[in-house]
């Protein structure tokens, strides 16, 4: 079940304020808010809605608020390669309704387009392809010190979940999505933990993430099955900004968005109670979550500076659990492919896909017609394939 659900609250562009705010912005941003929906969940837009929502969250306050990553003033160099012949590729693009495509190999740019009116100079949101970006800032807090070993209880951390079904949790079970404590992520039971979770009221003084998780039952042994859990995702960022005591947006751009020279700002929504939902959305241009794929790819060495451990990427790349489907499996917070490739998916089409042995990024942006169960899905999965033979046929 590769999808998640974000709760944005009430998205009224009549609130209270937002006349005088929605005058003083720009033609396209007028443009890009008169399509927008209002009082709806992610999964309710209708597809209109969508191609003006998923390139303007952070632009709309009265949408979310955001904590901004600031860019590099030295940007990593994509130097443009010997353009690849895609057969078919408009047709493709057309039916994954493709906001934008960017094939890096050899650290050379072998394709860009861009559809939906979008551009170069945009933001997409990234849904949960903002996953592995969190379980990478695990790896840097290790690195830094900050963590001290995957072994380590959550609880060590997050004190507010001692004596809950957390409490013997490690940060490895959390990261793999092991933990065994019960949920549900069925996006269409409105009684689903994904659901009820987005509209909880947290404990007095409680991280309304911790407040929720805290409460439920243990279904499973810790570390024994696999079970998607998108509320655990966010718990991983309540990790990170507790442990290392900084915003998950603030040690991104520290570690990683400013070292390794992504060339422009990126967004991440923060939740109700301030915090970055660390399984969602962050805002960002396609050729930086390429660039975020040269990172993984160059072993986590930014600025000439190592970022996560040595072995970070050779653990958190390779298949930790099995996920039911032959050939995939689960890593830490990444899809993972027997071939060696590994992916970070959202749903409505975003991704980086990484094959380390072609040394292959494909960082990609859409929105699909939905959110995982129409046709986009396989069709992206052989695109991948398609460029993969392409790139051994040296074309």
């Amino acid at each position: 079940m590769r999808k998640v659900t974000i709760a944005l609250g009430a998205l009224a562009l009549v609130a209270a304020g937002a006349g005088g705010w929605y005058a003083s912005q720009d033609r396209e941003t007028r443009d890009l808010i008169a399509n927008l929906p209002t009082d709806r969940d992610v999964l309710m837009w209708k597809q209109d809605q969508r191609d003006a929502a998923f390139r303007a969250m952070d632009r709309l306050p009265t949408l979310a608020k955001v904590n901004e990553i600031a860019p590099s003033d030295k940007p990593f160099p994509l130097p443009q390669g010997k353009p690849l012949d895609i057969p078919d590729i408009d047709k493709y693009m057309a039916s994954q309704r493709s906001a934008g495509i960017v094939i890096i190999h050899n650290g050379q740019v072998r394709f860009e387009r861009y559809g939906l009116d979008f551009s170069a100079q945009g933001r997409w949101t990234s849904f949960s392809v903002a996953k592995s970006f969190t379980s990478t800032l695990v790896g840097a807090a290790i690195q830094d010190g900050y963590i001290k070993s995957l072994e380590d209880k959550v609880s060590t951390y997050i004190p507010g979940l001692r004596g809950s079904a957390y409490d013997d949790v490690t940060v490895r079970q959390l990261l793999t999505m092991s933990s065994g404590v019960r949920w549900n992520e069925d996006y269409e039971d409105p009684k689903a933990d994904v659901a009820q979770f987005n509209n909880a009221v947290p404990e007095p003084g409680m991280d309304a993430t911790v407040s929720y998780l805290r409460k439920l039952p243990r279904a499973h042994p810790p570390g024994e099955v696999w079970h998607y859990n998108t509320g655990e995702t966010n718990l991983v960022g309540v990790l990170v900004s507790s442990a290392t005591k900084r915003p998950l947006a603030q040690y991104l751009q520290e570690k990683i968005w400013q070292p390794f020279g992504m060339e422009a700002k990126a967004t991440w929504l923060l939740g109700v109670t301030g915090h970055e939902i660390a399984g969602c959305c962050i805002q960002a241009g396609v050729r930086d979550y390429a660039r975020f794929g040269l990172f993984v790819l160059g072993g986590g060495m930014a600025g000439g500076k190592r970022v996560v451990p040595e072995d970070w990427f050779a653990m958190a790349t390779v298949k930790q659990k099995e996920i039911g489907e032959p050939g995939h499996g689960y890593g830490f917070q990444w899809w993972t492919y027997d071939d060696g490739s590994f992916a970070a998916q959202g749903i409505f089409g975003q991704g980086i896909f990484i094959d380390p042995k072609r040394n292959l990024v494909i960082a990609s942006n859409a929105n699909w017609t939905r959110a995982t169960l129409g046709p986009e899905p396989a069709a992206r999965e052989a695109f991948y394939r398609q460029i993969q033979g392409l790139i051994d046929a040296g074309k």
